[in-house]
């Protein structure tokens, strides 16, 4: 049930992917929503009033700590979407939902991922555990929606050669469109009955969990382009990605994602969309229906 009592609305992240499509579905429902970006520019919609009942707070960061108060003041709900990974990005965090409390904010819903844990094969998960721990212990009204990894990051494992290189075993993946997150955030977000989301954790998953072979035999008929599975050892692994020269966290994390999907943690299909939104969660086939332009670099030359 969509409500109105929701209050204001502050949503980080609106020039990403996700942020932007939540700030067009809240704009549709008529929710009053303040844009939280790096560049206004970049914000949802066009002119100087980018969506009906919004307006633009430009900010440095989530440690411009001056600018997220003043963001987040008059506003009742703040949607904290996860920094990009970074070695220091709890700390971020931590600084959001600091600045969010200091303005008064009287509920946060935050972007976390399945399995989050402090023990997590997926390092970047264990970020997300701290995050959520950080949120409980201010005693701010919260929900946690844990995401899967997103269809789109499926398209993107392609190597340039049409091989789908890692760890993963036979293990499966219940991948996630950023439509469906927007829905469900955005019924957490309006629903008339708020309160009944408050402590609640939510697994946002796709309606299937495929293998990554699965997952190339499906990128192969769409593209036209024989695409496979490579299942590589953990050290092929963290060889085949060294010519990169990024940080070591940062291939922990690429690397970690793959053994977390062979360890089963990522397998798990829940009913949230199909009970939130009230219709069946879309998955990767339909994603690459629906989305030609996310893959079409996949097509064959």
């Amino acid at each position: 049930m969509i409500g109105a009592g929701s209050g204001r609305i502050a949503v980080t992240g609106a020039s990403g992917l996700l942020g932007s499509k939540l700030a067009y579905r809240l704009a549709a429902e008529g929710a009053s929503q303040r844009l939280v970006v790096r560049d206004a520019a970049r914000a949802p919609g066009l002119g100087d009033d980018p969506l009906p009942g919004s307006d633009v707070a430009v900010v440095a960061g989530y440690t411009d700590t001056r600018g997220m108060v003043a963001a987040f003041t008059g506003v009742d709900t703040v949607l904290l979407v996860s920094a990009r990974e970074d070695r220091d990005r709890v700390a971020q965090h931590r600084a959001a939902v600091d600045a969010a409390i200091a303005a008064g904010v009287g509920r946060i819903v935050y972007v976390s991922f399945v399995g989050a844990a402090p023990d997590a094969v997926f390092t970047f998960a264990r970020d997300h555990w701290r995050t959520e721990e950080y949120i409980r212990a201010t005693g701010v009204r919260h929900t946690f929606l844990r995401d899967n990894l997103y269809h789109r990051g499926l398209a993107l494992m392609v190597g340039d050669d049409g091989v789908i290189r890692g760890p993963a075993g036979d293990g499966r993946v219940a991948s996630v469109s950023h439509d469906d997150i927007a829905d469900v955030a955005t019924v957490v977000l309006l629903d008339a009955e708020a309160h009944r989301h408050d402590g609640v954790t939510y697994d946002v998953t796709g309606p299937e969990a495929l293998t990554l072979g699965e997952v190339a035999d499906a990128l192969s008929a769409a593209t036209g382009r024989e695409i496979t599975y490579h299942p590589e050892t953990v050290a092929e692994a963290y060889a085949s990605r060294e010519h990169y020269g990024v940080p070591r966290f940062e291939v922990d994390g690429w690397v970690s994602s793959y053994t977390a999907i062979a360890a089963g943690e990522l397998a798990h299909v829940s009913d949230t969309v199909p009970r939130l939104v009230e219709r069946p969660a879309q998955s990767f086939a339909a994603w690459l229906d629906d989305y030609p332009d996310e893959w079409a670099h996949l097509r064959p030359a």
